[in-house]
C-alpha cells in the first residue's frame, strides 16, 4: 500500500509554545511519523459490540489509497466530494484524502431528507458522494436517478443492500482497491499535496437553516489552522495525548472542528456510530473527552435530581451535601484561583472519592479531563450543577461561520452565566441591537455561490455579524441573549427572548421541549412536548388511566401538573415575560416530522404553522 512521500514540503508553522501546525493535507501523515503503532482511531463492531484500534500508521496508509482513488476516479483541484452518513471512520479518510487532493469535502447530515440533499448535490455540484447505510444510500440513489449532477456513489457499509437497476455504485473497500491506484495516481497526489495552501477551501459546511434555506460555509485551511492554534493557547493545560469520544455528528462544526484538533494533539478518537447509543458506548470508552449539546447534560441532570428525589433522607442529605460542598470548592475557591478552607478541601476530596466518582461512573466519564459543551443554551443552575459534581464541562459559543469556538471557559476564572471567554486571536465587539460582531482568522470566507448573503452578515469595515444578541463583560465574557431573529415583541412592545424561557423549561424532568410563543401577541404561551417516559411513571403512581399520549396530555391531573411546575419556574422572569397559558402536544418534535433541524435546532417558522390552531386556541378569550 503506498504510503505518504516524506519529502514533500510541509506547510506547518511553529508557535512559541513549540507545537507544530500542519496543513490538513499532510496532519495526519507527520503524526504518523512520530506516533506509528498508538491508536488513532477506535471503531465499533455493530454486531459483536467491540472495539478495534487502527494505528496511526494504519490511518496514513488508508488515506493515502483513499487519495488516490479519488484522484483515479477523476477528483480534481478544488473538486467538490459528498459525505452522506453518520460517524464512521471512513469519514475522516475521505476528509484528508480530499485535502491531499486540494478538494473540497461537503458533508451532509445523515437525517438530512431527500429534498435537503438535492439542495446541496445541486448547488456544490457534487457528482461523487460517499453514503454511510442504507436510508443514506436509498435517499442518495434515489436523486442520482433524477438528477443530472451526481454521477457516482460510493460506500461505506458493507452490509448496504443496492437497488437492481444499480449499475455503478461500488462499496469502499472496492473503491481503494489497487486496481484504482497507478503510478499515475500517486505521482498526482504527491504533487498536489506540494501545491496545497493555506487559502484552499477545505469545507462547504451547510446551515441548519432555523430560518431559511440553507447556505454553504466556506472554510478554508488557514481557519482550521487558526482555529488549533487559539485552542492550544486557551486548553494549554491538556495532555500532548488523550481519548475523546467523537458523539455529534462529523458534519456539525463543533464535532467537526474539535476532531481536527484532537487529531492534531496526537489524540485517540473513539468513534460513535450511532447516536442513541451513546450511554452504552461511552461506559465501554470511558473517553477523557467529549463534545456535546446541553441537551446530554440536561438529561445527566435530570436523572440525578430524581436519584435525589428518590432516596431516604439520610442519603438525600449527603448528596445534597456533596453538590453543596463541590459548589463551593470548585466556584467559590478554585475557580477564583483561591486556596479551600481546611475542612471544605477535606470534605471536598471525600466526595469526589465517593458521590462524584459514582456518578462519574454511571454515565462512564470517570476519565474525563475536559468535556467542551456549546451549540444551545446551557441552563446557569444545570452547568453549576455539573461544576458542582467536579465534571470539567467547557462551555462555549460559536458559529459555523466562525470555524466554531469564538468563546469559551477557561480552566479557572470563568464567569458563571456567560458562554465563556473571548478566544485569544479573536475580537468581539456588540453592535447594533446588542448584536455580537466577530473578527479574526478563523471566519470564513464566505457563502458559496451566495455573495448577496456573505455581503448581508458583514459590516463596511469586515466584521461578520452573528446574528445573536450578547453584551460583553469586563473580562471579555459574551452573555448570550437570545438569537435576534428569535426575539419577540409583544402586541404591547415588550421585547421576549423565548430561549430563555425554553432553556429554563428544559431543567424540569417531565419537559422534554418547549416552543414559547408571543410574537405580536398580548401575552407569551408556550407549546410542551412532555419527557413522556417520565410523564407515565407519574401517570403510574397517581392512578392515572389513560389510553394514549393523546388522553393523558388532556387529562385535567397532568394540566395541573405542569401548571404549577412552570409557575414555579417562571418567577424569576418579568410578569410580561412569564407563559399564560401552554398546550401539552402529544408527540415529540423530530427531523422526521419537520420541527427540528439536523442539529436539533427548532424551526420557529415551522411549528408555528404546523401548530397554528393549538396556538390560536390559547389567545381565545
Amino acid at each position: 500500500m503506498q504510503s505518504y512521500d516524506k519529502n514533500i514540503v510541509l506547510l506547518s508553522f511553529k508557535l512559541s509554545n513549540n507545537m507544530e501546525y500542519y496543513h490538513l493535507s499532510v496532519l495526519v501523515h507527520e503524526k504518523a511519523k512520530k506516533l506509528g503503532d498508538l491508536d488513532a482511531l477506535l471503531v465499533r463492531n455493530k454486531e459483536t459490540k467491540t472495539w478495534s484500534p487502527i494505528s496511526w500508521k494504519d490511518f496514513s496508509k488508508k488515506i493515502m489509497s483513499t487519495a488516490q482513488a479519488l484522484c483515479h476516479f477523476g477528483v480534481k483541484e478544488k473538486s467538490h466530494i459528498g459525505i452522506y452518513t453518520q460517524n464512521m471512520a471512513e469519514c475522516f479518510y475521505v476528509d484528508f484524502a480530499s485535502f491531499a487532493n486540494r478538494a473540497v469535502v461537503v458533508p451532509m447530515y445523515a437525517t438530512a431528507s431527500i429534498p435537503q440533499i438535492t439542495y446541496i448535490i445541486e448547488e456544490a455540484e457534487i457528482s461523487l458522494l460517499f453514503v454511510g447505510e442504507q436510508t443514506q444510500y436509498d435517499n442518495a440513489y434515489q436523486v442520482m436517478k433524477t438528477g443530472g449532477v451526481l454521477k457516482q456513489l460510493v460506500i461505506f457499509d458493507k452490509s448496504v443492500q443496492k437497488a437492481e437497476d444499480d449499475k455503478t455504485s461500488i462499496y469502499f473497500e472496492s473503491f481503494i482497491s489497487p486496481k484504482n491506484r497507478s503510478s499515475q495516481d500517486i505521482y498526482s497526489v504527491e504533487k498536489r499535496m506540494k501545491e496545497a495552501r493555506e487559502e484552499d477551501l477545505a469545507h462547504l459546511i451547510y446551515t441548519s437553516g432555523t430560518t431559511g434555506e440553507s447556505k454553504g460555509v466556506m472554510l478554508t485551511h488557514a481557519n482550521y489552522l487558526e482555529a488549533m492554534k487559539i485552542h492550544d493557547i486557551r486548553l494549554g493545560y491538556l495532555p500532548e495525548h488523550f481519548s475523546s469520544m467523537c458523539f455529534l455528528p462529523l458534519t456539525h462544526i463543533f464535532e467537526k472542528a474539535w476532531s481536527i484538533y484532537c487529531l492534531h494533539k496526537g489524540c485517540t478518537l473513539a468513534i460513535n456510530l450511532d447516536p442513541r447509543e451513546i450511554q452504552q458506548t461511552i461506559k465501554e470508552v470511558k473517553p477523557q473527552a467529549m463534545c456535546s449539546v446541553p441537551r446530554f447534560w440536561e438529561k445527566v441532570y435530570a436523572g440525578v435530581q430524581e436519584k435525589i428525589e428518590q432516596a431516604n433522607p439520610f442519603v438525600r442529605m449527603i448528596m445534597l451535601d456533596a453538590i453543596k460542598t463541590g459548589r463551593r470548592y470548585n466556584l467559590d475557591f478554585r475557580n477564583k484561583d483561591k486556596r479551600a478552607p481546611w475542612w471544605i478541601h477535606q470534605k471536598f476530596n471525600f466526595y469526589d472519592k465517593t458521590i462524584y466518582k459514582t456518578l462519574k461512573k454511571v454515565i462512564g466519564i470517570q476519565n474525563g479531563i475536559i468535556f467542551p459543551c456549546a451549540g444551545a443554551a446551557l441552563s446557569d443552575n444545570i452547568n453549576i450543577f455539573i461544576q458542582s459534581a467536579n465534571i470539567p464541562l467547557i462551555y462555549g459559543y460559536g458559529l459555523s461561520e466562525t470555524t466554531a469556538t469564538v468563546s469559551c471557559f477557561p480552566r479557572i476564572n470563568f464567569e458563571m452565566g456567560t458562554v465563556g471567554k473571548v478566544m485569544p486571536e479573536i475580537e468581539v465587539r456588540i453592535g447594533e441591537n446588542n448584536e455580537i460582531q466577530i473578527k479574526g482568522k478563523t471566519v470564513m470566507s464566505g457563502y458559496y455561490k451566495k455573495p448577496e448573503e456573505t455581503a448581508k452578515v458583514f459590516t463596511e469595515d469586515g466584521w461578520f455579524c452573528s446574528g445573536d444578541a450578547g453584551i460583553l463583560t469586563e473580562n471579555h465574557g459574551i452573555i448570550l441573549t437570545d438569537r435576534l431573529k428569535d426575539l419577540y415583541k409583544t402586541s404591547n412592545g415588550k421585547y421576549i427572548a423565548p430561549q430563555q424561557l425554553e432553556t429554563r423549561l428544559a431543567e424540569d424532568k417531565y419537559i422534554e421541549m418547549a416552543a414559547v410563543i408571543g410574537n405580536q401577541r398580548k401575552y407569551v404561551t408556550a407549546l410542551i412536548v412532555p419527557a413522556f417516559d417520565e410523564l407515565k411513571v407519574y401517570a403510574e403512581k397517581n392512578q392515572i388511566v389513560y389510553e394514549s399520549t393523546v388522553e393523558l396530555c388532556q387529562h385535567p391531573q397532568i394540566h395541573s401538573l405542569f401548571e404549577s411546575r412552570i409557575a414555579g419556574m417562571q418567577s424569576e422572569f418579568a410578569n410580561y415575560e412569564q407563559i399564560k397559558r401552554f398546550t401539552l402536544l402529544p408527540y415529540p418534535f423530530s427531523i422526521e416530522t419537520g420541527e427540528l433541524t439536523n442539529t436539533l435546532k427548532m424551526k420557529r417558522p415551522f411549528i408555528a404553522e404546523k401548530y397554528k390552531d393549538a396556538i390560536e386556541r390559547m389567545y381565545e378569550e
